[in-house]
């Protein structure tokens, strides 16, 4: 144990992402395969689990060890259960039947159907906007989207809390990238004021609901600061689709400037229950993502079934019929019950709620009581975020009961306090 405890303190995470001196290649996933094997409490305990069953509020998973075991799940990004939805399945099964299980081609090669086309037009109508493009992989649309329409000489300006596919595409991309504090409006504009006059290709880029902390993007006033500093705007709102605003179109509808954004970026995996991702804009815009988006030109387009699916979520969504007013009864439920318990839970604005534990050796102990008093959630800590700023994210789910989360909080609370955090 007291080697575990040694090893526990000195290897983090950024120890084994470069090869040392003398080593070969592949040394460093073999001192990470002995980390993982010491005992040491790492935080992947409760990576790795398997769904046993489809999900809801409560179902099986089986763990490392091979064991099943019923849990509230307070991990998932499925916060509308739209994959589960009997329109969604039957949709999805008349494709898969029409189809097949794959597509067989990029979607500029005869890889999409009629169905992909209405997916497409129907985001589009969401957005309000020309057109849309839909790619395969949630995590390859931003990279695909930003690298296609920034190059060298142009400037990119990002929140720090942003996704890290979005840093990733502004890294392939080849731009100068410029970070501001998160949603600090004032560290915004200094960094605007610094961009030379001459450096006119510039794109603010920001998520919609951050996914670490919950809350909204001041688009209200990055949208202002843009049309000053003649910036175009993208915005991820991976979490904020289907749950925030009027009638669930996002942070961009909660500050009412649909309008003024130039890439609606979203991902189809989260609250619509799928896969993939899209942007949605001009139609210039758009075709010219078919045309350079490295991403979607050389990636599979996604299957027909998930596609089909996706559309009937979509016929949700455009007429807010997709249980959003329940979610939110669960999320202010949920919310208070951890408030009353006495947890830290931020400054949360949507079905994304952390709960700040701010000691990561804490933090992994905390999730290795919660497992094993069947309660999933999900541990987030370095690289993630700062491990002054460790957390557990819980995602609440429509389709969770009350007493399921009073159950989840008590859980919480018992672990809580014989860690000292409450």
């Amino acid at each position: 144990m007291a080697e575990a405890q040694q090893i526990s303190v000195h290897n983090k995470f950024e120890n084994f992402t470069k090869t040392e001196t003398g080593d070969d290649l592949f040394t460093k996933a073999f001192k990470v395969n002995d980390v993982l094997k010491s005992g040491a409490l790492t935080g992947n305990e409760g990576l790795g689990m398997v769904a046993g069953d489809k999900l809801q509020g409560e179902y099986l998973i089986r763990n490392k060890s091979g064991e099943f075991r019923s849990v509230i799940m307070l991990g998932s990004n499925s916060y509308l259960n739209l994959s589960t939805h009997p329109k969604v399945i039957r949709a999805a099964q008349n494709a898969l039947n029409k189809f097949g299980y794959g597509m067989g081609a990029v979607s500029n090669y005869v890889g999409i159907t009629d169905i992909h086309k209405e997916l497409e037009s129907r985001i589009a109508n969401f957005y309000k906007t020309d057109a849309a493009i839909v790619f395969p992989s949630g995590y390859g649309t931003n990279v695909g989207v930003i690298s296609a329409l920034c190059s060298e000489g142009d400037v990119i300006i990002n929140d720090s809390a942003n996704h890290a596919s979005i840093f990733d595409g502004c890294r392939l991309s080849g731009a100068d990238i410029k970070v501001y504090p998160h949603s600090d409006m004032k560290g915004l504009e200094r960094v605007l004021k610094k961009i030379p006059e001459e450096q006119t290709g510039r794109l603010i880029i920001t998520d919609g609901v951050f996914s670490m902390d919950g809350d909204i993007a001041r688009l209200d006033i990055i949208t202002e600061l843009a049309r000053e500093y003649n910036c175009r705007v993208m915005v991820d709102d991976a979490h904020g689709v289907g749950i925030v605003g009027e009638t669930g179109r996002g942070s961009a509808e909660y500050y009412n400037v649909i309008d003024k954004i130039d890439l609606h970026v979203g991902m189809l995996s989260k609250s619509p229950g799928g896969l993939g991702g899209y942007c949605a804009a001009s139609f210039e815009i758009i075709q010219y993502l078919r045309l350079y988006a490295r991403t979607y030109f050389f990636s599979t387009a996604l299957p027909a079934s998930v596609a089909g699916g996706l559309n009937e979520v979509f016929k949700l969504f455009e007429n807010d019929n997709a249980g959003r007013d329940v979610l939110w009864e669960k999320i202010n439920y949920l919310k208070s019950k951890l408030t009353e318990a006495g947890f830290d839970i931020a400054h949360t604005q949507s079905a994304i709620i952390p709960v700040m534990i701010y000691d990561e050796e804490k933090l992994f102990k905390i999730h290795a009581e919660l497992l094993r008093s069947g309660l999933y959630t999900n541990i987030v800590t370095y690289p993630a975020v700062r491990r002054k700023e460790c957390r557990l994210r819980l995602c609440a789910m429509k389709e969770l009961t009350f007493k399921q989360i009073d159950r989840a909080v008590k859980i919480l609370e018992e672990a809580g306090k014989k860690f000292n955090v409450i």
